[in-house]
C-alpha cells in the first residue's frame, strides 16, 4: 500500500534523510521517499505489519509534524510574516549599533535580540532538539549553534562578565536570523512557482456536473458522478468525467493533454476527456472513468511519483549532505583554535569567524539542486504532454544510446489505408471502388473499414448486397448488381477459378513495397486489385533523423511482415531492423544490446512491447497504445508523436545540466565560502566575513540554486 503524507519542520536536505533513514529501519515499511522541495513523504508500507499512524508516530518522534494537503500555500505567507517580524525588531537594533555603550540603546538592543532569538528563531531550538535527540545533525543545528553562541555571549558580555573589555553584538544574531527567514521565505516563493504546473493541472477539474436521470438535468458535485452516468455539458462549461459522447456533436479544447491549440471536432462515439473545455455544442456524455481513474488523475498521480523517485545524481548529493554537518562543526572548532590559539587572536575575532563558518556552510544548496530542477524539468514535460513517471527517467534518457521503435502505432498511424486501386482494363477507379465497398461493407476487417472510409472520403456510395459470405483469412463472397463478387487474397481468388495474370505485374510491385493487397472479381472476370498500407505518421521520419543527429542509434522491430518492414525502414531512414518479432523477441533484442553495453530505450504502444518496455533501461509508451504499455513505460507521450521522443531526450538533457550546474556551484560555493568564512583573506586584504552577512550568502545560494532550475522553464518554449 502507498500513502502520500505533507510533512512540516523540515529545514534542509538532511532532514529528508533523516525521515527517510528513520522509516527505512521501521517493521513493515518498504520504502520511504522525502520529496523535500515539495514538502512530502510517500511511503511504501505493508498495512498487516503498520499503519498510518505509526508512521506518523515514527516522523513526530524526529521532530517534524503534518499538515493537511491544503495547507501547504499558507507556508510562503508563514515565512514572509516570520521575515517582516525579524526585520522589524533588528532594524532598530542596526540603527542603534553607532551608540553602544549607552545604557537605553544597549537595553533596547537586548530585549529585542531576546525576543526576535526566542519567537522567530525558537524554530532552530526546537529542530535541534529532536535531531540531536536522535543522534543526528542538520542545518537547524548550525543555526542554532550560531545564533546562540552570538546572543549568549552579547548576553554575557552585557551583564558585565567579561568585565569592560567585552563587547556585545546582538545585532549578529538578530540580523542573522532575519537572513535566514529572509532565505525560507525566497526559497518558499521559488519552491512554490516550481511546483505550479502540478498544482494548475490539478486545479483544471470540474467541480459540478449535470447529472441527467430520466430524461431530466440536476446540478450535482463532479466527484458524485459514477462510472456508467450520464452527463450534460454546455458550450463554455468543462468536462467533468473521460467519458464518450453518446449525443451531439462540438468542438473541444483538449489542450490540456495534449499541448495543441486547435479544439478537436466530438461526434456521438467519440472519447472525451474529464478537465477539457466544451467549445460550441451541447454534448451527452456516459462516463467511463471517474475519480482516481480518469485521466487527469492519473497524470497529476504520475508527476507526483516522478517527483517522489530519486535520480541517482540526487543520491550522491543526499549522502554528502548527510555528512556535512558534523564536518562544518569540526570545521568552525578548527577555525576558532586557530585563530584564538595559534594566530592568538582576541577570543571574540575568532568566536566570530566560527560562527561565520558554521552558518555559511549549511548544506542547503546541495538538497535542493536536484529535486527542484527535477520538479519544474516534469512540469515542463507535461505542458508538452509528456508524462514523466519518475524523476530518474529524467536523467536516464539523457543516457540514451541506442533507442528501439515499434513500427505499428508508433512510427506508423496504427491502422490502414488506402493507398492505390489498380482496376483491370475496363474498368474505372470509381466503379473498382465502388464494387470493393459494396464487397467489403458488411466485414469488420481493418481493410475493409479501410476501404469504407476511403469511399466516403471520395463520396462514393453502394447499393445492397446479397448472398455475403466471408472466409476467415481469405476473402468474401456477395452478390451486387446481379453479379457474383469476389474480393480477397491472390490465393482465394485464384482458388475460386479467376485469372490474375491482367494484374500480375502491379500485385508483384505493390506486394514488393510490403503493401495489402485485396483482389476483386465479377462473375469469374478480374476486376482490379486494392492495395493498403499502414502509413508513416508525418513526423516520424524528422523525428528519427533527429534523433540521429542526437548520436543516438534507432532500430526498428515489429511483427508485420519483412516486406512492410523493410518499406518502412527506407521510409524513415533507421539504422536496421528487425521484422516478424514476437513479444519475446522483442525483450531479448533489447537485453541482448544491454548485455553489450549499450544505454537503451524502447518505445512502443501495444501489449506486445510490454516486455520490451519493461526490460529496457528507459520505456517510453504511446499515450494512444494499451494499458499495460502506458503502465509499464516510464514515460507516456500523450500525444502520439514520435518527435515528442526528441524532446524528451532534450528535455533530460537539459534537465541534467541545470542539476549539475546547480550542484557545481552548491560545491563551489561552500568551497569558496567556508575558507572567506574562516578568514584566509584577513593577512592579505583585511578582509572578514560577518555572521550575520554569512547568513544572507547561505540564504541566497540557497535561491539560486531554485531560480536556476527555474530557468528550464525557457527550454520548454524551445520544445
Amino acid at each position: 500500500m502507498k500513502k502520500t503524507f505533507s510533512i512540516s519542520g523540515m529545514s534542509c536536505a538532511s532532514c529528508a534523510s533523516r525521515i527517510e533513514h528513520a522509516l527505512a529501519g521501521t517493521p513493515g515499511v518498504r520504502r520511504a521517499v522525502v520529496n523535500f522541495p515539495m514538502e512530502e513523504l510517500a511511503v511504501e508500507y505493508d498495512p498487516l505489519r503498520i499503519g498510518p499512524g505509526q508512521i506518523e508516530a515514527c516522523v513526530k518522534g524526529l521532530g517534524y509534524g503534518f499538515r493537511a494537503g491544503g495547507d501547504a500555500g499558507d507556508e510562503s505567507r508563514t515565512q514572509r510574516n516570520w521575515f517582516l517580524f525579524s526585520m522589524a525588531a533588528s532594524l532598530p537594533i542596526m540603527a542603534a549599533m553607532p551608540w553602544h555603550g549607552n545604557p537605553l540603546a544597549d537595553w533596547a538592543s537586548m530585549l529585542l535580540a531576546t525576543l526576535v532569538q526566542f519567537t522567530a528563531g525558537l524554530t532552530f531550538y526546537r529542530g535541534s532538539w529532536y535531531v540531536l535527540k536522535s543522534g543526528g545533525a542538520n542545518m537547524d543545528v548550525l543555526v542554532a549553534l550560531g545564533t546562540s553562541a552570538a546572543y549568549f555571549y552579547s548576553l554575557l558580555a552585557f551583564f558585565g562578565a567579561f568585565g569592560s573589555h567585552g563587547v556585545n553584538f546582538f545585532e549578529t544574531s538578530a540580523m542573522l536570523i532575519t537572513f535566514i527567514r529572509l532565505g525560507k521565505y525566497l526559497e518558499s516563493r521559488a519552491r512554490g512557482k516550481a511546483g505550479e504546473a502540478l498544482k494548475k493541472l490539478a486545479g483544471l477539474q470540474a467541480d459540478k456536473a449535470r447529472l441527467v436521470t430520466d430524461g431530466e438535468e440536476r446540478e450535482v458535485p463532479a466527484s458524485a458522478v459514477k462510472a456508467g452516468d450520464v452527463v450534460r455539458i454546455r458550450p463554455g462549461e468543462t468536462i467533468p468525467v473521460d467519458g464518450v459522447v453518446v449525443d451531439g456533436a462540438s468542438s473541444v479544447d483538449e489542450s490540456l493533454v495534449t499541448g495543441e491549440s486547435l479544439p478537436v471536432d466530438k461526434a456521438e462515439g467519440d472519447g472525451v476527456i474529464g478537465a477539457a473545455i466544451n467549445k460550441t455544442g451541447v454534448l451527452t456524455v456516459r462516463a467511463t472513468r471517474v475519480g482516481s481513474e480518469a485521466l487527469l488523475a492519473q497524470i497529476v498521480r504520475m508527476v507526483r511519483e516522478a517527483q517522489e523517485d530519486k535520480a541517482p545524481i540526487q543520491r550522491f548529493a543526499d549522502r554528502i549532505s548527510g555528512i556535512f554537518v558534523p564536518i562544518v562543526i569540526s570545521l568552525a572548532l578548527i577555525t576558532f583554535a586557530a585563530w584564538y590559539l595559534v594566530f592568538h587572536h582576541d577570543f571574540l575575532f575568532a568566536f566570530r569567524q566560527a560562527i561565520a563558518v558554521v552558518v555559511i556552510a549549511c548544506p542547503c544548496a546541495m538538497g535542493l539542486a536536484t529535486p527542484t530542477a527535477v520538479m519544474v524539468g516534469s512540469g515542463v514535460g507535461l505542458m508538452r504532454g509528456i508524462l514523466i513517471k519518475r524523476g530518474s527517467v529524467l536523467e536516464n534518457i539523457s543516457r540514451i544510446q541506442l533507442l528501439f521503435l515499434d513500427k505499428t502505432g508508433t512510427i506508423t498511424r496504427g491502422e490502414p489505408e488506402l493507398t492505390a486501386c489498380i482496376p483491370a482494363p475496363g474498368v474505372t477507379d470509381a466503379m473498382l471502388l465502388e464494387y470493393l465497398v459494396a464487397a467489403e461493407s458488411m466485414s469488420n476487417h481493418p481493410l475493409a473499414l479501410a476501404a469504407v472510409r476511403a469511399a466516403e472520403s471520395r463520396n462514393i456510395e453502394h447499393g445492397r448486397v446479397g448472398d455475403y459470405r466471408e472466409t476467415e483469412g481469405s476473402g468474401i463472397s456477395c452478390t451486387y448488381r446481379g453479379q457474383t463478387l469476389l474480393a480477397g487474397n491472390l490465393r482465394f481468388i485464384e482458388e475460386s477459378g479467376v485469372s490474375t495474370g491482367l494484374l500480375r505485374e502491379d500485385g508483384d510491385r505493390l506486394s514488393g513495397e510490403g503493401k495489402s493487397l485485396v483482389y476483386l472479381a465479377a462473375d469469374g472476370k478480374i476486376m482490379g486489385v486494392a492495395a493498403f498500407a499502414d502509413l508513416v505518421k508525418e513526423t516520424s521520419p524528422a523525428a528519427i533523423a533527429r534523433l540521429r543527429e542526437l548520436g543516438i542509434r534507432v532500430f526498428m522491430l515489429t511483427g508485420d511482415r519483412a516486406a512492410a518492414a523493410a518499406a518502412i525502414a527506407r521510409q524513415c531512414g533507421v539504422d536496421g531492423f528487425e521484422a516478424e518479432v514476437l513479444p519475446r523477441r522483442k525483450e531479448e533484442v533489447v537485453r541482448e544490446y544491454q548485455q553489450k553495453g549499450f544505454f537503451v530505450g524502447m518505445v512502443g504502444d501495444g501489449i506486445n512491447d510490454a516486455p520490451a518496455l519493461a526490460r529496457a533501461d528507459v520505456g517510453i509508451a504511446i499515450g494512444s497504445g494499451a494499458d499495460v504499455a502506458r503502465e509499464t513505460g516510464d514515460m507516456v507521450l500523450v500525444r502520439n508523436d514520435l518527435m515528442d521522443v526528441v524532446r524528451a531526450i532534450t528535455l533530460g538533457r537539459a534537465t541534467l545540466a541545470r542539476i549539475k550546474q546547480n550542484l557545481f556551484w552548491a560545491f563551489f560555493y561552500n568551497l569558496l565560502g567556508i575558507p572567506i568564512a574562516a578568514g584566509v583573506l584577513y593577512y592579505p586584504f583585511g578582509v572578514t566575513l560577518r555572521p550575520e552577512f554569512a547568513g544572507l550568502a547561505m540564504a541566497l545560494s540557497s535561491v539560486s540554486v531554485v531560480v536556476n532550475s527555474l530557468l528550464l522553464k525557457r527550454i520548454g518554449r524551445r520544445l
